[in-house]
């Protein structure tokens, strides 16, 4: 099997090591052979985004709309492909993982529209005479290093917005799904984009990652991954006076208090928590129950949940598909046992099921009589377990929501206007969900959060300018 090659300097380059991508649904399955960069590709990629910077950064704004606009129509139109190679790889469900894809296509759509609508402001100076300019300016190179849990989504919406603000771009995924990015890659090659402006380098992140991060030539570091390494690029950017911008974990609440509808909460949770296989940093890991409702919602829920179908991702049918590979599946059961040996009650689920296919199932895991300060209730688990935290009412929910370590996402599930407002202006989280699942967002807003969850400006939407450009602020006198 040939290995699939990097995308440097608008060339296709091959490398002396690869790697084989397996297919979590069936591990017998191997999606394809990729090569791994090394970090003198990595500058190579690097020294060709520096070169192309001056051209594309002064390029028309209609070549851009073109370019991206491409990009978008191409994804859209190979959506079902694409979305089956997605399903393959990382082990969403087809459904979701085509409607990942539909959302690609439409992130690039959208910053096709935004490249031409980049504006600046004229103002009046203090001193008689002199005009004011106020315009954005592209960055320079960027690197972006994406996750493994939304292969198309999540370098779409760095890739576009750093292309449509004139900035040259290293694309660095996750080493565990290159099959989706490396196809992203080919249609951004074809799309008539100068050599340079966009490379792809796949590989380690301790190679690959470490070269971007310690590179003068990098500008800014675009990241979404863990707190921990999170942590550690800030460090090296801050260090190199690099931008960075870093969207991390989540430990989600979802509040259902005594008024709510009780099937709307039901799915909430479900969607929620069990969804992608609760690989998700807006996943509903914490479901805070009001004192009212507690027994009739752990009894719906336990019951939706036997209606879930674990299974292969490509079969029709099927709800959940597997963890990502062996070690997420691994830490899932870990914190299946914390969870027993903390005293929380398992409810259901909790163990590994067996398929028609040698894959890694994990049925979907609730816990009750958990207390907030549990691990289970502290700690990204990043798979399909929830825990459910009973409370006496609306103000020891919200007490118990905003304490924790992160502040990504939060919902609540209520008929009350009064407690969807308290809650919305009150909840430590950059995003807030009303009767509706903590995870699902739209392309077209901002996306981040707060504490642990995030640093630095928002993605997505109109928002992205604020990392992807810097301010110049110009001063004439006529």
């Amino acid at each position: 099997m040939e290995a699939a090659a990097n995308y440097i300097a608008g060339e296709w380059q091959a490398s002396s090591q690869a790697a084989e991508d397996i297919n979590p649904s069936n591990t017998g399955d191997v999606v394809g052979l990729f090569s791994r960069a090394d970090a003198k590709a990595a500058e190579r990629a690097i020294a060709a985004a520096k070169q192309a910077f001056p051209s594309w950064s002064r390029s028309g704004i209609q070549q851009r709309h073109d370019v991206l606009k491409k990009i978008g129509d191409e994804i859209l139109g190979r959506k079902d492909e694409l979305g089956r190679l997605l399903a393959r790889e990382e082990g969403k469900t087809i459904g979701e993982a085509v409607g990942e894809t539909v959302r690609a296509g439409q992130i690039f759509l959208f910053f096709a529209g935004e490249v031409l609508r980049i504006a600046g402001e004229k103002v009046a100076s203090v001193r008689p005479g002199i005009d004011i300019e106020i315009t954005r300016e592209p960055l320079g190179v960027v690197g972006l290093i994406t996750p493994w849990n939304f292969p198309i989504a999540i370098p779409a919406w760095k890739i576009a917005p750093a292309l449509a603000y004139g900035n040259c771009v290293v694309f660095k995924p996750a080493d565990l799904v290159p099959a989706t990015a490396h196809a992203l890659s080919q249609i951004i090659a074809g799309a008539g984009l100068p050599a340079g402006v966009f490379n792809l380098v796949m590989g380690r992140g301790s190679v690959v990652g470490e070269t971007l991060l310690t590179h003068p030539d990098v500008a800014a570091i675009s990241f979404t991954g863990s707190v921990a390494t999170g942590i550690q690029i800030a460090a090296k950017c801050a260090a190199g006076m690099k931008k960075f911008q870093l969207e991390m974990g989540g430990k989600n609440p979802l509040v259902v208090v005594d008024d709510a509808d009780l099937s709307v909460a039901v799915e909430c949770a479900a969607n929620g928590a069990f969804f992608s296989t609760g690989q998700r940093c807006t996943a509903s890991s914490r479901l805070i129950v009001t004192d009212g409702i507690h027994d009739r919602f752990v009894q719906a829920l336990t019951e939706r949940m036997k209606k879930l179908v674990v299974d292969d991702a490509l079969k029709p049918g099927t709800h959940i598909g597997p963890a990502v590979d062996e070690s997420q599946f691994q830490q899932d059961l870990a914190y299946v046992d914390i969870g027993k040996k903390e005293g929380a009650r398992l409810v259901a689920g909790g163990e590994r099921l067996t398929r028609g296919t040698p894959g890694y199932y994990v049925a979907p895991t609730l816990f009750t009589e958990v207390r907030n300060d549990m691990r289970i209730a502290r700690e990204e688990i990043f798979g399909p377990v929830a825990a459910v935290i009973r409370v006496r009412n609306y103000d020891e929910a919200l007490a118990v929501a905003n304490d924790t370590a992160f502040g990504l996402c939060a919902g609540i599930c209520t008929t009350s206007l009064k407690h969807a407002s308290h809650f919305k202006r009150n909840a430590d989280a950059g995003m807030v969900m009303v009767n509706l699942p903590t995870a699902g967002v739209d392309y077209h807003v901002p996306f981040g959060g707060r504490k642990g969850s995030s640093y630095g400006p928002r993605e997505q939407g109109r928002y992205a300018a604020e990392f992807y450009t810097t301010v110049k602020t110009s001063y004439t006198l006529p």
